[in-house]
């Protein structure tokens, strides 16, 4: 799947952008039971004429009460269409809480900088936060433009001086890069934010 926002997903994906949201469906199932004002009683009544004539649904939301006119063929065509939307939710739920996605939800930007703050971590924490970040760096980096990596080392120690066009190569090189870093070499209580402003000085990220 693309790498694309879940709000930008339902723009292409969602019920209302294929014309299955409730109120579409019943506008097209059947027509809403009005309600007038009456004058001499001051107040709304409703229509009365299809009382037993309609099978009726009556919306939650609202209250309001729609006559239901569609023939069976009609119903299951909506039913068919809305068990497809359920299978596709389905499955983007599925790709969404999976892989590298799970930790780091979906890269969004074009350009991007990784900053790898491991900390005292342990070997076995530091070989899995390593796992990972080549995890995303092959699922999701390859799918953008430019990247960078920067660990936030005493002296943030970057993979290149500043981020550079994402290709098999370059990606394979920055996961070499990763599993070649001493888990030992020391860091202070600003590595952090010195590779922070390492990573926004990069001009290909902050544009």
């Amino acid at each position: 799947q693309p790498l694309i926002s879940s709000s930008k997903w339902l723009q292409l994906h969602g019920l209302k952008r294929n014309k299955l949201s409730l109120s579409h469906i019943l506008s097209q199932i059947g027509f809403q039971h009005r309600k007038d004002y009456v004058t001499t009683l001051g107040k709304l009544v409703a229509s009365r004429y299809a009382d037993g004539l309609f099978p009726q649904y009556k919306r939650t939301q609202d209250g309001s009460v729609y006559n239901l006119t569609a023939k069976k063929e009609q119903i299951l065509h909506f039913v068919d269409c809305l068990m497809g939307a359920i299978e596709l939710y389905k499955q983007r739920l599925e790709w969404l809480t999976s892989d590298s996605r799970q930790i780091f939800g979906v890269i969004q930007e074009r350009c991007i900088v990784i900053v790898l703050g491991f900390g005292t971590a342990a070997p076995p924490e530091f070989d899995r936060c390593r796992d990972a970040l080549s995890m995303v760096l092959v699922e999701q980096v390859t799918q953008i433009a430019k990247f960078n990596l920067i660990w936030a080392a005493q002296d943030p120690m970057k993979w290149q001086q500043k981020s550079i066009p994402v290709s098999e190569d370059t990606v394979e090189s920055a996961v070499t890069w990763l599993w070649k870093l001493d888990r030992m070499t020391a860091a202070s209580h600003t590595s952090s934010a010195e590779a922070l402003l390492e990573a926004m000085s990069d001009e290909a990220v902050s544009s």
